[in-house]
């Protein structure tokens, strides 16, 4: 009991946060709005496998949209072609991301600075294209339709947990969010983390201390890919029907602000992020076509003045503030 005392008072405000997480749906005022707060955790789980690649190890993927679309589509058509369920087709569909992942990662993490964006960018224009024209499969731009929602989750004797409602859908989301923050700093903190991280500091210097930085990078690479492709897999079922977009580089370049904006290379910023922008999105709707041009000059204005985003901000001050009070 003292154990867990000691642990709550060291973690009080993480503490805090879930608390509030898990008492969200009831102060939500309308459907629209709790859509938007649902949406927002699905987002921060892509944003937080992709700060892995790019935060933690340096490397800038620019199809991390596809392999979202990747999960997607793989969750989707084993759901509806074979009838699998949800929670077989979910981790399948993610671990065809990571293959695919693995696949191209082999050659293309071989190259170095933006020849990997630009072999990346091209493989997400391929995956774009594919979804688009392959008929028999994907369903060409008109896309798949009727994806089923979670299977419900039995438990005899006691209670059903059926997953039509909005409720139900965002607990699943704040879930696997939670799943993947903790997964995520026992990575980025254990020695393997430790070697992401000397990849991206220094990959020359890494490589003459013995770490095998293909490796490190391939690993990375193919745990980011699979966590998103879960993204998408999520995302698919609970919207019920997605389309070649779903693959798009603006997945991507959304991954890429939330991270930049939120703090890359921490564990809260993207996730800050995530929720961050698409409430601001939200609220931008009627300058729809000024939109780029305003999260263009805020992404300028925070790397030039907040390199580590809005959670480096934060954590920049509170070391000011520490150091005032000592």
């Amino acid at each position: 009991m003292k154990d867990w005392r000691n642990w709550i008072k060291n973690n009080w405000f993480y503490v805090i946060v879930i608390v509030v997480a898990i008492c969200i749906p009831a102060f939500m005022p309308n459907r629209y709005t709790f859509q938007i707060v649902i949406m927002s955790c699905l987002m921060a789980v892509g944003a937080l496998s992709f700060n892995l690649l790019l935060g933690f190890t340096g490397q800038a993927s620019l199809a991390h949209g596809a392999f979202f679309g990747i999960g997607a589509y793989g969750a989707s058509l084993l759901a509806l072609k074979l009838g699998w369920s949800f929670w077989i087709a979910l981790p399948v569909g993610a671990a065809i991301a990571a293959l695919i992942g693995m696949v191209v990662g082999i050659p293309t993490l071989r190259t170095r600075g933006a020849y990997f964006a630009i072999a990346t960018m091209c493989l997400g224009e391929i995956i774009t294209l594919v979804a688009g024209n392959w008929m028999e499969l994907t369903g060409g731009h008109n896309g798949l339709v009727g994806i089923p929602t979670p299977t419900p989750i039995r438990i005899p004797g006691f209670f059903t947990i059926d997953f039509n409602n909005q409720v139900a859908q965002y607990y699943l989301v704040l879930i696997f969010l939670l799943i993947v923050i903790f997964f995520m700093r026992r990575l980025v903190y254990s020695l393997k983390g430790l070697t992401f991280m000397a990849v991206r500091n220094n990959e020359l210097l890494a490589e003459a201390i013995g770490i095998n930085t293909f490796r490190t990078k391939l690993l990375s690479f193919v745990v980011s890919t699979f966590i998103v492709g879960l993204a998408g897999g999520i995302y698919a079922s609970l919207i019920g029907s997605i389309s070649p977009t779903v693959a798009s580089i603006k997945i991507t370049f959304d991954f890429l602000l939330f991270t930049l904006l939120g703090g890359m290379a921490t564990i809260a910023g993207p996730v800050i992020g995530s929720f961050g922008l698409l409430v601001l999105m939200e609220y931008l709707q009627f300058l729809q076509e000024y939109q780029m041009i305003i999260f263009g000059v805020l992404l300028v204005a925070v790397i030039v003045y907040f390199p580590r985003g809005f959670m480096g901000a934060f954590m920049k001050i509170k070391s000011k503030m520490k150091k005032a009070g000592t």
